[in-house]
C-alpha cells in the first residue's frame, strides 16, 4: 500500500485493518440484502467515509472479491 492509500496518521497495518473491516461490513450488508447498488461505488464511498483512499483499480478488485465471495 502506498502512502496515498493510507488514512492520515495510521501505519500500513492500521490502514489494512480498516480496509478489511469496511470490506467485511459491505460483504455482510450484501448477504443481508441491504446493498443493491454497484459494489465498487458502495465500497469506495464507505472507504472515503473512514478516510481511506484507494486507487480505483484496487477498489474494483476488492469489490470483485466481495461479489465472488457472496455469490458462493
Amino acid at each position: 500500500m502506498t502512502s496515498d492509500e493510507q488514512q492520515p496518521g495510521t501505519g500500513p497495518e492500521d490502514a489494512d485493518d480498516i480496509v478489511e473491516h469496511v470490506v467485511e461490513d459491505v460483504r455482510d450488508e450484501i448477504r443481508h440484502g441491504q446493498v443493491t447498488d454497484d459494489v465498487s461505488l458502495v465500497l469506495d464511498e464507505r472507504l472515503h467515509e473512514v478516510g481511506v483512499d484507494l486507487r480505483p483499480e484496487r477498489v474494483d478488485d476488492l469489490a470483485e472479491d466481495i461479489e465472488n465471495d457472496v455469490s458462493l
